[in-house]
């Protein structure tokens, strides 16, 4: 019996070697598999890096960009009305803030006044001028009839003077009276001394005549600088009601206002800035890629953009253009290489991005400042 009962124990034991011996190999077959299908994996997974690196160039340091016009008062006044809200949809050419225009409806009322006043001055001088030119012609008229007087009496004196030398002669003869011979006498100096008076009173028309020819140009030069300030009044007037339609201030651009930020009755400053108009409708994105990524980059790539409010969607783009510095340049304190130790950045490029598919239906949610991830397709 006990012999019996080893030769079971012996053949026990021996199972059990044959068993330990087994499980090991079956082990080490199941982590050889899995190391192979780890490292095809693996492989896999490097290889489609790798192709994928080679055509596409991606980055998540972007954002989405729109223009911005900031809505500035051109005259200084205080808030009369403000029509716009925080956040509302304008149009080009809304009103959006009326300031009161008082006191600028005077100026232009005092702008136009002194226009009437320098428009009279012109008129005045005009006719200043129109009356000194008759003065002149009534001189030149003073002087021909003083022409006309002096012929006559040069012929009253020629023919004193010929009664005279006659009777001179016939005086020697005792043929004539003395009474005869001092009264042809007398006619001659008679007519010498008028001619003499109508000389001097040509010289004194003459002269006359110049003084009003002087008088008719320098009021000829009233006229022309009455004109000028007529001119100069003018562009007043204009001007005062330029600055009066300063006072109705519109939107330039169809856009969304951004928080209003004045009160009613609040004075505003000419250039003061009050809020902005974000022009949504026309939007695109600026990606930041390193200098290393842009090798095979060009303008008119295709471009795949996710927004992170939109992460299953994708946006068809292209590549617009590059900018012309990196972003550090254009800081307000950008770096300088030359000054301290030198440390080597990797510098980024803005690139500009813009969307090809206006009809996307999610492309009116996407606004300026949201992070987006780009994805270039390099050819």
């Amino acid at each position: 019996m006990e012999q019996g009962k080893e030769e079971i124990s012996t053949k026990k034991a021996m199972s059990n070697d044959k068993e330990s011996k087994q499980e090991p190999k079956k082990r080490s077959k199941v982590f050889l598999i899995i190391l192979i299908l780890m490292i095809i994996a693996g492989a896999w997974f490097g290889i489609s890096k790798y192709t994928y690196a080679k055509h596409h160039e991606d980055t998540d340091d972007a954002q989405i960009e729109a223009d911005i016009i900031p809505i500035i008062p051109r005259v200084s006044g205080y808030v009369k009305e403000i029509r716009v809200k925080d956040n509302q949809q304008v149009h080009k050419g809304d009103t959006l803030i009326i300031i009161d225009d008082r006191d600028l409806r005077i100026n232009l009322l005092q702008a136009e006044a002194a226009l009437t006043t320098a428009e009279s001055n012109v008129n005045a001088s005009r006719a200043n001028t129109t009356a000194a030119r008759s003065g002149i012609n009534t001189s030149k008229e003073g002087v021909a009839t003083v022409d006309a007087q002096i012929a006559a009496a040069q012929v009253t004196l020629t023919r004193a003077t010929q009664d005279y030398d006659r009777y001179a002669n016939l005086i020697k003869d005792h043929s004539i009276t003395q009474q005869q011979f001092e009264q042809a006498q007398a006619s001659k100096d008679l007519a010498e001394k008028q001619l003499l008076i109508l000389q001097q009173q040509k010289r004194q028309a003459s002269s006359q005549t110049g003084v009003v020819s002087s008088q008719s140009n320098a009021t000829a030069q009233t006229v022309s600088v009455a004109q000028s300030i007529v001119k100069q009044k003018e562009v007043e007037v204009e001007d005062a009601k330029l600055k009066l339609s300063y006072t109705v201030i519109t939107a330039p651009e169809n856009g969304r206002a951004s928080r209003v930020n004045v009160q009613e009755g609040q004075l505003l400053q000419q250039g003061q800035s009050t809020f902005d108009i974000v022009r949504s409708t026309q939007i695109w994105v600026v990606a930041n890629f390193k200098e290393t990524q842009i090798r095979k980059m060009a303008i008119g790539q295709k471009v795949v953009v996710t927004a992170d409010a939109f992460p299953k969607h994708e946006f068809e783009a292209e590549v617009a253009s590059f900018s012309p510095a990196t972003g550090a340049k254009f800081s307000l304190l950008p770096p300088d290489n030359a000054s301290g130790n030198f440390v080597k950045v990797v510098q980024r490029l803005p690139v500009k991005i813009t969307f090809t598919n206006p009809s996307d239906s999610l492309m009116s949610r996407l606004m300026p400042g949201m992070n987006v991830d780009v994805d270039v397709h390099l050819n």
